[in-house]
């Protein structure tokens, strides 16, 4: 029997495009995953799944990589995504598990139990940037796909919007650090928040800086610290959130 014939999928054909080449080939539920967080010194890592309808309801008007869009805009495409999609999950995990476990393999696992989570089973998974095992569906690791696969773009809003939402909250707790403004990120600011007043339990003491000014037995590893990121105004953010390793 022969093989069917290979699909190419340009990125140049635009954000809905790899998704219509999968339901051509019968899978008709795509779900994308994405994540936020990951170069932050100081919050949790948030990974999120979402399943887009097909179809004209599907095609969110401005969805795009979150960071590339403006807080206005990651507002506005938050709502929608919550209200169109088919399901949507997103994953928490605390600075605590990213220092225990390793970062890229908390990736990974929050990746898995966000698509696990989702109340409709996908057919087909698209995750960015990273292969995920164990999904018990066929997938594919997509580079920069949260600009190329607009399954992958809504799971990047809808990540992004609900680790800014938890970072303005733990800014109420812990002011000194300017965590409504940064985000957790390593910014000039932020830094010389840490010099002044130390970590506090919100850091990743993993992470080179953070381990630099914590205390000795707080010094677990010296990680690479990622470029900060632009300040990201908040959304209201829906009620399927589930902390990584406890109950949903």
């Amino acid at each position: 029997m022969l093989a069917p014939p290979r699909t190419v999928v340009h990125r140049a054909a635009g954000l809905w495009a790899l998704e219509r080449a999968l339901q051509r080939r019968g899978f008709s539920r795509v779900a994308g995953a994405d994540e936020a967080g990951r170069g932050a010194c100081a919050g949790p890592l948030v990974v999120a799944a979402v399943i887009l309808p097909p179809g004209r309801r599907g095609e969110i008007d401005e969805l795009n990589d979150s960071k590339l869009l403006s807080a206005a805009a990651r507002e506005r495409i938050y709502e929608q995504v919550v209200r169109r999609a088919e399901a949507w999950n997103a994953v928490v995990i605390p600075p605590g598990d990213i220092d225990r476990r390793g970062l890229h393999v908390c990736n990974l696992a929050g990746m898995r139990r966000a698509l696990a989570g989702l109340s409709v089973r996908p057919e087909y998974a698209l995750t960015d940037g990273f292969k995920v095992d164990g999904l018990g569906i066929p997938g594919l690791a997509v580079w920069k796909g949260d600009q190329v696969a607009a399954c992958v773009a809504a799971a990047s809003v809808v990540a992004k919007v609900t680790r800014d939402r938890i970072m303005e909250r733990l800014h109420e707790s812990y002011p000194e650090y300017g965590f409504d403004e940064h985000k957790g990120y390593a910014t000039p600011d932020h830094g010389a928040a840490l010099v002044a007043h130390g970590p506090c339990p919100e850091h990743r003491f993993s992470y080179a800086n953070v381990a630099a000014v914590g205390r000795p037995s707080q010094r677990r590893g010296n990680v690479g610290v990622a470029p900060g990121e632009a300040a990201r105004v908040p959304a209201q953010v829906g009620d399927n959130v589930a902390m990584e390793g406890g109950p949903r």
